[in-house]
């Protein structure tokens, strides 16, 4: 028997691959679905199932794709209504697979749909939980996200969810391995642990939400406690999934190469927005003007889907040269694919052309300290959270996930400067800011992280495990 964790970190989420005796069941699968593929073929395994935990809202899942590529069925739990041929399982429905076997467990409450998939070893032993989004490492799933389509309160939701978990995952044995849809960084839920593998004991012990004398009314209360909105890609990612989409390697193919003055020529005849996907170091020296940056290496997918507000929006690509493929994929995991093209060459072949640029000023957390002293406007564009946890004394909240409703408190007359933990999201929100005619954005060099490290008065620390 094989089992194999294939993590992708900037969705914080894990697809899994099984064997046994040559037969492969997939779990959740990526939308690019090679890498699947090419295990098997190194395996001389065959693809016999291919199973989904849930409709998924953070990701487009690959289940068509393989699908149409193995002739495996597509497995999912009761309840669920796809528009293409799927196999419906029955709760407690077992699969065989080689020497071992795969039971549906119905457990609804995070979705209606919601399976978890139990894997019993050649000796009939139950061996491992593949919990989706039911059960996470710290957390649950969050139930708020299927209200419209189930028709429900989120209260009603979590109080399924409870009885799902204490009927079906916790009467488990406790050395039975969890292996759970995300980790630390999705949106799914809201207290992940950053391991991704974990027992059916560890999370009796450590799961706020698997408290063996909890009540079901205190489940609801603490589940529900604390949920910021879900980003608005996520209900047209649920829809791609139940309704089908289009193979990646078609987006791929679609997305041209152009020139920079072709690039330009139709940045200008279109509403395509300009999406550089570069270092912030890179884009902060020189970029297009009016380009959004969301870098590649950080929490790509993730924060396209918080801040292009339209999953059909065009978009024009600036990558790093050798890049493009890769970006054009990780868009469309998100459900964004209406890549018109990239520049060829990357931004080089831009100024090379003589074509005009734009940059970002930045100065040092040593240089925002004299500007504090002269009280510059400055914000914190960091997660709720995090300014709970520690922030710099009488700076406000303007989180990058609501930044579009913070718009009217950006001065325009006089220079104000942002600030996130690293640098990262406070070259986004420099970015966007610019793009809508704020000329007098600064970013913070190293964010929070350099700050800590001035004389910079902070809030004192909170532990945030300990906030609600």
């Amino acid at each position: 028997m094989k089992i194999e964790q294939i993590y992708t970190g900037c969705l914080a989420q894990g697809a899994y691959y099984i064997e046994s005796n040559g037969e492969v069941a997939i779990i959740d699968p990526l939308r690019e679905v090679q890498p699947y593929l090419d295990i098997a073929n190194a395996n001389n395994g065959t693809i016999k199932y291919i199973f989904e935990t849930h409709f998924h809202a953070d990701f487009v899942s690959g289940h068509l794709t393989l699908a149409e590529r193995t002739g495996a069925p597509i497995v999912f739990g009761p309840t669920a209504h796809p528009n293409f041929k799927a196999h419906i399982a029955t709760d407690a429905e077992v699969f065989h697979l080689g020497e071992i076997t795969i039971t549906c467990l119905h457990t609804p409450g995070h979705t209606m749909e919601s399976a978890c998939y139990l894997l019993k070893d050649k000796d009939g032993k139950d061996y491992a939980l593949f919990s989706g989004d039911t059960l996470f490492l710290g957390d649950v799933g969050r139930p708020d996200l299927a209200q419209k389509a189930a028709d429900m309160t989120q209260e009603q939701l979590a109080g399924i969810l409870f009885d799902s978990l204490r009927t079906k995952v916790m009467t488990l044995a406790d050395d039975v391995i969890v292996y759970p849809a995300h980790g630390a960084g999705s949106a799914c839920g809201k207290n992940l642990s950053k391991e991704t593998v974990g027992s059916i004991g560890d999370q009796k012990a450590n799961n706020y939400a698997l408290r063996a004398n909890m009540t079901k009314g205190e489940f609801i209360a603490e589940v529900t406690d604390g949920l910021l909105p879900p980003p608005a890609y996520f209900p047209m990612n649920v829809k791609l999934n139940k309704e089908g989409y289009v193979d990646v390697e078609t987006i791929i193919k679609e997305a041209k190469p152009l020139e920079p003055k072709v690039f330009e020529l139709v940045a200008n005849d279109t509403d395509a927005l300009v999406l550089d996907v570069r270092h912030q170091d890179d884009y902060e020296k020189g970029h297009i003007p009016n380009s959004i940056y969301i870098g590649l290496d950080g929490g790509f997918a993730p924060w396209v889907g918080a801040l292009i507000l339209d999953i059909k929006q065009p978009i024009l690509l600036v990558t790093p040269v050798g890049r493009e493929e890769e970006t054009i994929k990780r868009l469309a995991r998100v459900g964004y694919d209406n890549t018109l093209g990239y520049l060829s060459g990357g931004f080089e072949s831009w100024k090379n052309e003589g074509l005009e640029y734009d940059t970002i000023t930045s100065i040092t957390a040593e240089d925002l300290e004299a500007k504090l002293a002269e009280h510059a406007p400055v914000f914190d564009v960091r997660k709720p959270g995090e300014y709970a946890a520690e922030h710099i004394l009488d700076v406000p909240l303007t989180s990058l996930d609501f930044l579009n409703e913070h718009l009217p408190e950006f001065p325009k007359e006089e220079a104000f400067y942002l600030h996130c933990a690293g640098g990262y999201r406070s070259m986004i929100a420099a970015s966007i800011l610019k793009a809508r005619g704020y000329h007098n954005v600064v970013n913070v060099l190293g964010g929070f992280a350099a700050i800590k490290k001035t004389g910079i008065k902070t809030t004192a620390f909170v532990c945030p495990s300990t906030l609600k």
